[in-house]
């Protein structure tokens, strides 16, 4: 064979190759490409979804303070037609709402309290004031007893 036909069959073979390469690039690229347009799809679909679920739950809302307005108007009726019909018939009226008692008032003159102690009672601790001193009339010698 001739070197200028090796040339070109090599030229020939390595465009080859790069087609290939780059297809196989492409496919792979491609794919991934798909799969986040994929992502991009759901995500869309939530948002919409997550929408229209804020927007129930706001009309939920809406109607449950509806309910509790109406609820609260047939209570106060309720009061209302009770406190009449226990007048009619000669019971005393009720006040409205609840009694309040009264705490009885802290007296001003503070009582003495005793300071803490980190001891019982009949013993000496950490913070008594006798606390680390020697009593120097135990130390001294006594007289031998007979």
């Amino acid at each position: 064979m001739d070197d200028s036909n090796i040339n070109w069959i090599l030229a020939i073979a390595c465009l080859l190759a790069g087609i290939g390469i780059g297809a196989l690039g492409y496919h792979l690229l491609n794919a991934s490409a798909a799969g986040q347009q994929r992502l991009r799809q759901r995500l869309a679909e939530r948002d919409r979804e997550l929408a229209a679920l804020k927007e129930g739950l706001g009309d939920h809302f809406g109607e449950m303070s509806t309910l509790v307005e109406s609820l609260q108007r047939d209570s106060e009726a309720l009061a209302r037609r009770l406190a009449q019909d226990s007048e009619a018939l000669g019971g005393k009226p009720r006040a409205r709402g609840l009694e309040v008692t009264t705490a009885p008032a802290a007296n001003d003159t503070e009582e003495a309290l005793p300071t803490p102690r980190d001891y019982a009672d009949g013993t000496g601790g950490t913070l008594s004031e006798d606390f680390g001193l020697k009593n120097d009339e135990a130390r001294a010698p006594q007289p031998p007893r007979y």
